[in-house]
């Protein structure tokens, strides 16, 4: 006896002509907004039926977008959800991610699918099995599993789909941290083996973005498409959800190991015939063009080269829809003339347009006049607002009225005060001009504690808080590429790249007075926080085991920072925020 869900719609004929073309909505929804994702998938199947789409799958939750968080612990809004999905109103099969209404009293909602067409008996067709518990997961607080993947079947045409959510699919290709109980796409595999002919799988999933993710998700598609033995289709989300981006490519993986890849960061439609690989198609939804890609078998994602354009791309979406999506419309920051704000300077103007921008250079004694050249030529070179606010005066009237406990030798005491007077003048701007303050640090500084609480660090988003400093240079040299290629000045210019980092809150500072090079100090990082390597392990790599230590209790000594740290878009496999979950007091002998 087969145990899966079944519905038969009634959807439109499917003729030899027609194929099995199926439309992955590849949307950008805005967490809670029902009615306007609603409208927004509306839109996209009336769109998808008009290039011949006989049936249409969207992401994971699409409903209510991903990740709802704790809006799912309101029944009301389950409730809600579950009927703006069942009561779409569309002409074919189309399959739409939503939370489901509790089987029980006591049971959690389900991550669900619903199927609906016209003329339909709706239903929901399958749940999520696989409820992922780690890094920025928690979807066992909200969710039921089920214990089955889901079939839906066409009542009007030979088109059977075997349906899976996200994780679901993971297992198979061994990219799960551990083991579940379950494996969804071999218990399809078996039931084809046992008679259920599928004509294909889809996934619809909200997959997160993190750094060369692709070649991940190549592999899970074509070992799902190897082992259903049919075409296995993956419709991702796209956009930023709070600190979480998601970068769409879409995907339709053949058993042969080809596998066709919609845009990334791009809002549309792929249209896939099940039957004809070469036929696939992208239709944009918004302004932005955006190409297929061909992978053959065994051919890996992006090259090298291509990283830190996706990076760029990440961070001015994720600064761009955490703008939109919260009714944001203008910027501040401070500008240094040092590499972190200029950088931060581009991003907001590409997120929200330079004219939205406004950029302070806020010079004290200490500061040298190429900063405040180059704080200035940024600004210009973007075509953003600019101020210039001298804080000597304060700054010599506080260290008056503070003398007495100065003079005990408070040397970070007197720094800091410099870093939080800018901060105020910063968020004055942002209260009275209705702007949102970003902070401009990058993720090696506050791995270190190289910020000011209340300072640098205040601001409403951190554009580049999961950016290795040495990441940041290389997002200067893009920024640049970019302008120039529009006929523009670079806006990050040779002296703001080759002078030594500084945050020039004393006499003649340099960050490696304190610190190692950026180099080596991300590099120390990256095996730590990605890796989760320890103090012995990193050393083995090359580093001297003393200055590896000094950086790990350093990195633990500053945790209380991050706690406060603004949200940052993650786009590395391990961000400071959900997942990254350290104590704030604690005592670990990092020597080991």
């Amino acid at each position: 006896m087969h145990h899966f869900y079944e519905t038969r719609v009634r959807g439109m004929v499917m003729s030899e002509q027609d194929g099995g073309i199926i439309a992955l909505l590849q949307i950008n929804p805005t967490v809670g907004d029902l009615t306007g994702n609603a409208q927004r998938l509306e839109h996209f199947i009336q769109t998808a039926t008009a290039h011949g789409a006989v049936a249409c799958v969207s992401t994971e939750l699409a409903i209510c977008g991903y990740p709802p968080r704790d809006l799912l612990m309101q029944a009301s809004f389950v409730e809600l959800a579950q009927q703006a999905a069942l009561s779409l109103n569309v002409d074919i099969p189309s399959l739409i991610g939503t939370p489901t209404i509790p089987e029980s009293e006591r049971a959690k909602p389900g991550n669900g699918v619903a199927l609906i067409g016209n003329e339909a008996p709706v239903k929901i067709v399958a749940r999520k099995q696989l409820l992922p518990t780690y890094d920025v997961f928690d979807e066992a607080r909200y969710f039921d599993s089920d214990d089955r993947p889901g079939i839906a079947r066409t009542l009007s045409g030979p088109l059977e789909l075997g349906v899976t959510v996200c994780e679901d699919a993971w297992q198979v290709a061994g990219e799960t941290p551990s083991e579940y109980d379950a494996d969804p796409i071999e218990q399809l595999a078996e039931w084809g083996r046992q008679g259920v002919n599928l004509d294909a799988t889809v996934n619809l999933s909200a997959s997160p973005y993190h750094s060369n993710k692709i070649q991940t998700r190549l592999h899970v598609a074509r070992t799902a498409a190897k082992t259903l033995g049919h075409p296995f289709l993956l419709c991702n989300q796209i956009g930023g959800n709070d600190d979480l981006l998601f970068d769409g490519r879409s995907l339709a993986a053949w058993p042969t190991g080809d596998v066709v890849v919609a845009p990334s960061w791009k809002e549309g439609i792929l249209l896939v015939d099940i039957n004809n690989l070469e036929s696939a198609s992208w239709i944009s939804m918004d302004s932005s063009q955006g190409e297929i890609t061909h992978y053959a078998p065994h051919e890996t994602g992006e090259e090298q080269n291509q990283v830190l354009d996706e990076l760029a791309d990440a961070v001015v979406l994720g600064l761009r829809d955490y703008c939109q999506k919260s009714g944001i419309q203008r910027i501040v920051l401070g500008l240094s003339g040092g590499i972190d704000s200029a950088v931060a300077a581009c991003v907001a103007a590409e997120a929200v347009g330079p004219e939205n921008v406004l950029g302070i250079s806020m010079p004290s004694r200490f500061s040298s006049q190429h900063s405040i050249d180059d704080a200035k030529y940024t600004a210009e070179a973007l075509g953003m607002e600019y101020a210039s606010i001298s804080i000597d005066d304060h700054h010599s009237g506080l260290e008056k009225q503070l003398a007495e406990m100065l003079d005990q030798g408070a040397n970070v005491a007197q720094e800091n005060i410099q870093a939080r007077l800018r901060g105020i003048l910063v968020m004055a701007h942002a209260n009275a001009q209705g702007r949102m303050a970003i902070a401009t640090g990058n993720k090696s500084e506050l791995a270190q504690g190289y910020c000011t609480l209340y300072g640098d660090m205040a601001g409403g988003y951190t554009p580049l808080g999961d950016v290795y400093k040495m990441d940041v240079y290389g997002l200067a040299e893009v920024f640049n590429q970019r302008a120039q290629s529009n006929g523009k000045s670079p806006p990050v210019n040779e002296s703001t790249m080759t002078k030594p980092p500084s945050a020039e809150l004393a006499p003649d500072q340099r960050d490696d007075d304190t610190l190692p090079p950026y180099e080596m100090l991300d590099g120390i990082l990256k095996l730590h926080i990605e890796q989760g390597l320890g103090a012995e392990e990193i050393a083995e790599h090359g580093y001297d085991h003393s200055t590896v230590v000094t950086v790990l209790q350093r990195l633990e000594a500053n945790e209380h920072k991050r706690w406060q740290m603004a949200p940052a878009p993650r786009v590395s496999s391990r961000a400071f925020g959900q997942g990254w979950r350290h104590p704030l007091a604690s005592k670990h002998d990092w020597r080991r």
